[in-house]
């Protein structure tokens, strides 16, 4: 499964970037606002000089025409832009027309199977679930992964990736991996903490304190 950085911060993707296991970014309409002022197209094209992989940038329209041609826009900036768009029908007749443009696109804020076939059909290149705002209902967020993943593999037409997003903690890394996602995008805080281990830091205070203590 690969691993994309959710975020727009230049500083945290360069970061990740020099660990050698990012495969791509992810950003949306929050995260971009969240830097304060910066340029969206500069943000874009700066995560692409760090990262090799596809960068998801979002659209805001919520018609398609203004999704098209927003992400026709995008899709200039970098080979590498992948256009973000709803899991709406707007999004589908968007997906479908950008699709035809050689245009990849992520359909974002997916929160059941029936939408993940509907934006595969549609021609899309990822599928976005969101897992942890699905568990904050109540229902097992993985579960979707699951179900999204056994209707994906059972038709050989669909080359769609699952992405799992809206990851809260590197348990939902694995779970995501294990239930056949393609792809999990975190936050960098998340990342962080799969590297962290309490033994993985007692082992190496006992190794310095032989060494040292070495005759």
């Amino acid at each position: 499964m690969q691993l994309y950085l959710d975020t727009a911060n230049i500083n945290e993707i360069r970061e990740a970037a020099s660990w050698g296991v990012l495969s791509g970014v992810t950003t949306n309409p929050t995260l971009i606002a969240k830097e304060k002022g910066v340029d969206f197209r500069q943000v874009i094209t700066e995560i692409a000089e760090l990262v090799n992989g596809p960068i998801s940038a979002e659209t805001v329209s919520l018609d398609a025409d203004g999704m098209v041609k927003e992400g026709v826009e995008y899709a200039a900036w970098h080979p590498n832009v992948i256009v973000k768009v709803p899991s709406t029908t707007e999004g589908l007749k968007a997906v479908y027309e950008l699709a035809k443009k050689d245009i990849r696109c992520n359909v974002t804020l997916c929160f059941n199977a029936a939408q993940a076939l509907m934006a595969a059909r549609a021609g899309a290149f990822i599928i976005s679930p969101f897992i942890g705002r699905v568990d904050d209902t109540g229902v097992d967020g993985m579960s979707l992964i699951r179900e999204i993943s056994a209707v994906y593999r059972q038709d050989p037409e669909i080359s769609t990736k699952i992405l799992a997003a809206s990851i809260r903690h590197p348990r939902h890394i694995i779970d995501s991996a294990i239930a056949g996602a393609d792809i999990a995008t975190c936050p960098f805080k998340v990342l962080q903490q799969s590297m962290r281990h309490p033994l993985t830091d007692r082992g190496i205070e006992q190794f310095l304190a032989d060494w040292r203590g070495r005759a």
